[in-house]
């Protein structure tokens, strides 16, 4: 049985762009914009699952560290 959806923690690439982590899955893609990112991932989802196990919905959770001074 599959599950409804699949979780990618999603942060800016030190060398530019975005990288995606799937959770739970072995799943890494990376990519110059959201856009395209959102396009790899489907894809990687798509290569990573047979059909019936596919999860539905790809979730990208954006994580963004930010410093600041106290």
């Amino acid at each position: 049985m599959s599950e409804t959806e699949i979780v990618f923690a999603v942060q800016e690439s030190p060398e530019g762009g975005y990288e995606a982590r799937a959770l739970g899955h072995a799943i890494f893609t990376q990519a110059e914009t959201l856009e395209e990112l959102k396009a790899a991932a489907q894809d990687a989802v798509r290569c990573h699952f047979d059909e019936a196990d596919r999860p539905s919905v790809i979730r990208l959770h954006l994580v963004k560290d930010e410093v600041i001074p106290v």
